[in-house]
């Protein structure tokens, strides 16, 4: 039997898989993040959740990837960028002009909220200063309008001093320090105490949720990649892993319908009325061609990058799970 070496966050979920034909070999990676680089600059996996957009970017730049629709991390954006306590920014827009900290210009909650920004608010996204302290996993792609930290200091200390005027919260910014490999460390979030960074959106839940309902966009966080070269040797493995992690999606919701073990994903449901994680590419459109496009449109991902969502998946069999 052939083995597969998969690395995947602690999700429920995807526990326990059995893809057939093959022996599961799990590989924990915590943070997951730090399995992302590895798997885009070395293929050191045979199946890996990958950032959404570092996948796309990845495919782009010829790295010997594909991918089967399975989404295992899906969250909501307004609510991720706080204000420096004195900045004055109290509209979308007054973030342009401004500085504003993410750990990589490339993140993915960086594509979908300037996307949002840019989309719902008018912000002109280009005329904003984006300062990152960790390198993108596919370089080359980030703009002129990105600084460097330089002296090693950590997004949430720069938005404590008010040296940035916003920055992303998270493990997209000031939610934790140090790179995402070796001495990643999650830290409290500054302002948690009174005249500290405050949010753009104070009405986040309410408004992501609009704008899931009036567009049907879905942020996703993850997508399953695996190495093209084994789809070249099994066409028929693409089909079989997504049935397996399809069937295991189906017994952790019929033991755990009401989602306890991930208290975000049990609120999310709530949200919106049903699957917090949906799989598939026909339910998952609107959010797949919204990735694509503010990918294209903030310089990630070229003009002739393929629009329909079925071309960024291997060839196989998906049915809406």
């Amino acid at each position: 039997m052939n083995k597969l070496t998969v690395a995947f966050g602690d999700y429920p979920q995807a526990s326990g898989l059995d893809v057939d034909g093959y022996e599961v070999e799990p590989v924990e990676v915590r943070p997951i993040i730090g399995a992302y680089r590895r798997m885009i600059r070395d293929l050191e996996f045979d199946v890996c959740e990958l950032a959404p957009v570092s996948y796309l970017m990845a495919v782009q730049a010829g790295v010997p990837l594909t991918a089967v629709p399975v989404f295992l991390n899906r969250r909501f954006h307004h609510g991720d960028v706080r204000c420096a306590a004195d900045s004055g920014v109290r509209v979308p827009r007054d973030l342009e002009g401004r500085r504003v900290g993410v750990r990589a210009y490339t993140v993915s909650t960086g594509v979908w909220v300037r996307g949002i920004l840019a989309e719902e608010y008018g912000v002109n996204v280009g005329a904003i200063t984006w300062v990152v302290d960790d390198e993108d996993h596919v370089e080359g792609r980030a703009p002129a309008n990105v600084e460097r930290v330089a002296d090693g200091r950590s997004l949430g200390e720069l938005l404590q001093a008010g040296e940035i005027d916003a920055a992303f919260s998270g493990n997209a910014g000031t939610g934790r320090a140090g790179a995402p490999r070796a001495g990643w460390t999650a830290t409290a979030e500054p302002g948690s105490v009174s005249g500290g960074p405050y949010p753009l959106f104070p009405d986040a839940g309410v408004l992501g949720v609009d704008h899931y309902v009036r567009t049907g966009i879905y942020p996703l966080h993850s997508v399953v990649a695996l190495r093209a070269e084994l789809v070249e040797q099994d066409p028929e493995l693409p089909t079989r892993l997504y049935a397996a992690l399809a069937g295991a999606k189906r017994r952790q919701v019929a033991a755990d319908p009401g989602w306890t073990e991930q208290k975000r994903f049990a609120e999310q449901a709530r949200q919106i009325g049903g699957d917090p994680v949906p799989y598939g590419i026909a339910r998952n459109e609107p959010t797949l061609a919204a990735l694509v496009r503010y990918s294209r449109e903030q310089g990630l991902l070229d003009a002739g990058f393929p629009a329909d969502p079925k071309a960024l998946f291997a060839a196989g069999d998906y049915p809406d799970a």
